[in-house]
């Protein structure tokens, strides 16, 4: 067999596995006159299997109707699921920090998709502080805070006056505010929008069980869990993402503080998850470009265990027992957040399709795309352009105290 053979059989094979690259992978511009790309109204991002099969299967819509191959996206979820209409899609990013960014960028960026109208849904399960809610209930978060992204020191080695490990890059106590940032640290998204998706979703009746009810029991007993002892509800408050998945009261309250010290008292920590920051960054650049519009972002997130242990409960036991309200807080995905889903189909023409004017400040720590953040040392850019980078900020004050001091002898 000649060698021209093998090249043209090994191409042509390559072709019918991956039937979906040639055309997902030119500009628009290169596409045919007879390709429109995707416009969803809204696009749920879940980020493990049963995440994205609590959408499988639903009475309101059927998102496996159209079934979209796309390149870059999970190797174990390479698909995005959309309604016939093309009305609501859904895509599982895989779990983790780096599989949910490089998913929503490959999204974000394919031709196959036109998202500048999209509001996207980020639909999953997370840990839960008892002292701000419960197992089973869903929470909207106005923030996103990167707990991890700090020093971190072995706590049995840390300084023996601290009660944590972490603490804020470039600083050198737990209360020190970060000199030393990297853009991912913060997002914040539409408050109106956060609002108007809460009371879409009060009008579910939440999933629980009795299992669920007798877990949450066990933290009645301590007066600062009473909210974790209560039945679930739809609530308000932000969400910290680590790539790690923790537990322990000394970790809670390390990142309760960080949160706190994050957004300048501003942001409530309730529940911890892995991804939220990444999509949110991959999102981010994509507004800055253009591709979507980040004022159009709801995270919810339901609450499937206990970030901490119940009064004499091992820290072990708390870690391994995963299915506290697991079974609640994937059904509370589906039942909360297909009210959200309905409401902006629903009111698309008269209310949503404009979209949702912000008040408050919409973006990451930076100020990449515009105004002033309302926690962080304030927006890097002038006129568009940044003009201080912010991991030089702890050698920029070194700077000027070495300037004083020699002034001062």
């Amino acid at each position: 067999m000649s060698l021209f053979v093998v090249i043209t059989l090994y191409f042509c094979s390559w072709a019918l596995a991956f039937p979906d690259i040639p055309t997902s992978i030119r500009t628009r511009e290169e596409q045919p006159n007879t390709f429109r790309p995707i416009c969803p109204k809204v696009f749920v991002i879940g980020m493990f299997t049963d995440e994205g099969e609590a959408w499988y299967g639903i009475p309101e819509f059927n998102v496996l109707a159209n079934n979209i191959t796309v390149p870059g996206i999970s190797p174990l979820f390479p698909q995005v699921h959309c309604t016939s209409d093309d009305d609501v899609c859904q895509v599982t990013t895989g779990e983790g920090e780096i599989n949910a960014a490089i998913t929503i960028s490959s999204i974000a960026y394919s031709s196959l998709f036109d998202l500048r109208h999209t509001y996207f849904l980020i639909a999953g399960v997370a840990g839960v502080n008892p002292k701000v809610s419960t197992i089973g209930a869903v929470t909207f978060a106005r923030y996103a805070i990167q707990v991890s992204l700090q020093y971190e020191i072995d706590a049995r080695e840390k300084p023996q006056d601290w009660n944590t490990g972490y603490f804020p890059q470039g600083s050198s106590l737990p209360t020190d505010y970060p000199s030393e940032l990297y853009g991912t640290e913060v997002f914040e998204v539409n408050q109106q929008l956060q609002e108007i998706a809460i009371s879409f979703a009060q009008t579910a009746t939440l999933n629980d069980t009795a299992d669920a009810r007798s877990y949450r029991a066990l933290y009645a007993s301590t007066q600062s869990f009473a909210p974790g002892a209560q039945g679930p509800t739809i609530m308000a408050c932000d969400t910290a993402t680590s790539d790690a998945y923790f537990t322990g009261g000394l970790l809670g309250d390390a990142f309760e503080n960080t949160t706190s010290l994050f957004t300048n008292g501003s942001g409530v920590y309730c529940t911890t998850q892995q991804e939220d920051n990444a999509t949110l960054e991959a999102l981010l650049r994509a507004a800055a470009t253009g591709l979507v519009d980040f004022s159009r972002i709801i995270i919810m997130r339901t609450a499937s265990d206990f970030d901490r242990p119940y009064a004499n409960q091992s820290i072990l036991n708390n870690l391994l027992d995963e299915f506290q309200g697991f079974g609640p807080s994937i059904e509370n995905i589906y039942l909360a957040g297909v009210k959200v889903i309905e409401g902006i189909l629903h009111g698309w023409l008269n209310r949503f399709e404009a979209g949702i004017k912000a008040n408050n400040y919409v973006g990451d720590i930076f100020g990449t795309l515009g105004g002033t953040p309302d926690f962080g040392p304030g927006s890097i850019f002038v006129d568009g352009k940044a003009k201080v980078q912010k991991r030089g900020l702890r050698d920029k004050k070194r700077l000027r105290r070495r300037q004083t001091l020699s002034s001062d002898s």
